[in-house]
């Protein structure tokens, strides 16, 4: 069984995503170091937008190889671990019955499934996606020093996600407009964001609706939606 990583050299593991090309293949490189450090089998990747609590599969990687799963699209409230494991930003675990009662038959590949982990993706106070996984290593112990370098895991890889610019598309946007859009899709509201940037609620406004004209959106949930879309944020 693998080892748990320490907290220094999880860092130093995660540092190295900053190295990596394209934004699909940093995710894809997330996934398989996730993969190399515990005692896992499969990962599935997904996007998290508290619009909406939508959680939107991304991709998924196992044994056999990487498998778009876009296709799945979930209301995360009616998915109990998922839901608690974003709403306080902590990896979970569960099995046997209570694995049925958290999960959709979605998850469900193969009659031997009884289990589930959920680590939040987090970058701040926000979380932008999570990794779930249904196969573990054989005698694979989900403990809770397990659960706490899962999170850290998560945090860590947040944080390299959010340095990550998309060049040509990210330069349509002014930083203080792109800001307050990543805010939008943490599910700030507009005073919440005045009190933190420290600019007034109408400015506000103001990079939100110039935001939205340049991305030639309608709203600003279909502002974030663009803006996930093209890459610009996760």
């Amino acid at each position: 069984m693998k080892a748990i990583t320490s907290q220094y050299a999880l860092k130093e593991h995660i540092q190295l995503l900053q190295e990596t090309g394209s934004h699909e293949e940093q995710l894809y490189k997330m996934l398989e170091l996730y993969m190399d450090l515990y005692p896992v089998k499969n990962a599935y990747l997904f996007r998290y937008s508290p619009l909406g609590f939508l959680g939107e599969g991304i991709i998924l990687l196992n044994s056999t190889g990487l498998v778009h799963i876009g296709e799945i699209r979930d209301d995360i409230r009616s998915l109990s671990i998922i839901f608690s494991s974003i709403r306080e930003r902590k990896a979970k675990y569960c099995s046997g019955i209570e694995f049925l009662k958290a999960t959709s038959s979605k998850y469900i590949f193969y009659s031997n499934v009884n289990s589930m982990s959920v680590v939040p993706i987090s970058f701040g106070s926000a979380v932008i996606g999570y990794i779930c996984t249904t196969e573990f290593e054989t005698k694979a112990s989900i403990d809770e020093k397990m659960l706490t370098s899962f999170t850290l895991f998560g945090k860590l890889a947040g944080q390299i996600l959010e340095k990550t610019d998309s060049t040509e598309d990210s330069k349509l946007l002014s930083k203080r407009e792109l800001e307050v859009m990543k805010r939008i899709s943490w599910g700030e509201s507009t005073k919440e964001m005045a009190n933190s940037m420290e600019i007034s609620e109408l400015t506000v406004k103001q990079y939100v609706k110039t935001a939205i004209k340049k991305l030639g959106a309608h709203n600003r949930s279909h502002a974030v939606v663009e803006l996930i879309r093209r890459g610009i944020i996760s």
